[in-house]
């Protein structure tokens, strides 16, 4: 069971099945939020709720939804999933689903807060991701977190009607993970 993760302004608590909402689903039915991931548009709760059931049952997920302090408020989520504890390393991901709260830098501070926690207590070695070359916001946000390019897999998937490259991404564990 993870734990949740604290900033000075965000709160990350572990995703589970109390997260089956509206506006949870009304972020995975929102293009401009789905528009460069996998999954999203016509979800219905069901498929929300069968999806919290997977992310409960799988040990090797590590999964928060990141909320204002301030507030309580849920505007998205960030994940490492999976977590490869034979390689130490694990594959991150993050949604903001409140479009409200773009800009804001909300997802720059929840990411620093999981890859810390990632490196620190979990000692992984390294996190990688994968992110559509069209991305101009999210490959800004990976390099502001140190996620330098390891390589780039040509028109790997379509995107926005086009087919996209796919750059995948790393960060390296500074404190010997070893």
């Amino acid at each position: 069971m993870i734990s949740s993760l604290n900033s000075d302004r965000l709160v990350l608590n572990p995703l589970d099945l109390t997260y089956c909402t509206s506006e949870y689903l009304a972020w995975m039915n929102n293009p401009e939020v789905y528009r460069y991931l996998e999954t999203g548009g016509d979800y219905k709760i069901e498929d929300l709720r069968k999806y919290l059931e997977s992310v409960e049952a799988n040990p090797f997920m590590l999964f928060w939804a990141i909320h204002i302090k301030e507030t309580g408020k849920h505007i998205g989520n960030i994940k490492i999933d999976p977590v490869n504890k034979r390689h130490s390393l694990g594959e991150y991901g993050i949604m903001m689903g409140d479009s409200d709260e773009w800009g804001k830098g909300y997802a720059k501070e929840a990411s620093n807060i999981v890859i810390d926690y990632c490196f620190r207590e979990l000692r992984l070695r390294k996190i990688t991701l994968g992110v559509v070359e069209d991305n101009s916001a999210a490959l800004k946000l990976y390099r502001k977190l140190g996620f330098t390019i390891e390589g780039v897999y040509r028109d790997h998937g379509y995107y926005n009607g086009k087919l996209c490259n796919l750059i995948r991404m790393a960060i390296f564990n500074p404190i010997d993970a070893r």
